[in-house]
């Protein structure tokens, strides 16, 4: 496989910088949690590069095969949190606006809400959108997974 063109973040480097910054904005969330909502709108989006990026991420961090292997059937896994489910609904919700009339229905954001403080449901919010900006460049230029490292 070979990439249609050099990244968007190589061509455009204050681009790296702003997506590090805002990275960075949301330090304050847990890191499997983060990695938990990047792996899964990943798979959502078919982001090759990102989903080999953050199951090998929550691997190096101790997490087991079993959740990372679940993660795109967490409802029907037990090995997350009402937290982690939340945040993850949260995430398909978000990654999958036009799939629906109501794209974040309350029942959504209010299980999220009860889970996670507005700071935390802001930093949510923040890496969601970030990690569907990072699978959109990705997917668009084809990267290719495993080249990061």
């Amino acid at each position: 496989m070979q990439a249609r063109m050099k990244h968007p973040v190589e061509v455009l480097p204050d681009t790296l910088r702003v997506l590090h910054a805002l990275d960075g904005a949301s330090d304050g969330l847990p890191y499997v949690l983060r990695k938990l909502v990047q792996l899964r709108a990943s798979q959502i989006n078919g982001c090759s590069v990102c989903v080999d990026m953050h199951a090998r991420e929550l691997k190096k961090e101790g997490e087991s095969d079993q959740r990372i292997f679940a993660v795109g059937a967490w409802r029907d896994a037990p090995w997350f949190t009402d937290a982690e489910r939340a945040a993850l609904e949260l995430t398909e919700a978000v990654t999958r606006l036009a799939d629906r009339s109501d794209p974040v229905p309350d029942a959504v954001w209010d299980e999220a809400a009860k889970h996670h403080d507005p700071r935390a449901l802001s930093a949510l919010l923040v890496q969601i959108g970030l990690i569907n900006v990072w699978n959109r460049l990705n997917v668009a230029v084809r990267a290719v997974a495993g080249g990061w490292g």
